[in-house]
């Protein structure tokens, strides 16, 4: 098991997963959309966004996509856990365990003072991993506004 930085070669192994996880939450953006979002997340520095894989032998079986911002409730920047996703085949190896601790070391390294992440409430499976890897849930509700 190895967790590394994806690279532009990495996009085709990486879109099957990320239609699962897309499907997982009941969305349907384009493939074309999805492409470009993971491109343009690669092509970034690191401390404004980074796409980490998961790696079992040569196969790609997760990845977590995180994004940084400003918190006026923490007065410093934060690194968001965007995506996590390892298929479903390779769950209970450790790899979503693996990509939370890649995560939150980069974010770490780069001066963040946490890191946080959404799930659906009913993602009970997703829950037992970030409680166990020391994550604490809030109380806030997430607001959308459609533009």
């Amino acid at each position: 098991m190895a967790v590394r930085h994806a690279s532009a070669a990495d996009v085709a192994d990486v879109l099957p997963l990320l239609r699962a996880y897309c499907d997982f939450y009941e969305a349907s953006p384009s493939d074309e959309g999805l492409e470009a979002m993971m491109r343009a997340t690669i092509e970034l520095p690191d401390d404004q966004a980074f796409l980490l894989v998961a790696e079992d032998g040569d196969e790609i079986v997760g990845f977590a996509a995180c994004v940084w911002k400003w918190s006026s409730l923490r007065g410093a920047r934060i690194v968001f856990l965007d995506d996590l996703y390892v298929r479903s085949e390779s769950r209970g190896e450790g790899h979503a365990d693996a990509l939370i601790a890649a995560c939150a070391a980069l974010g770490k390294e780069r001066g963040a003072a946490v890191m946080s992440w959404l799930t659906a409430p009913d993602n009970r499976r997703a829950q037992a991993v970030y409680n166990r890897v020391g994550g604490k849930s809030e109380t806030f509700l997430e607001y959308e506004l459609e533009l």
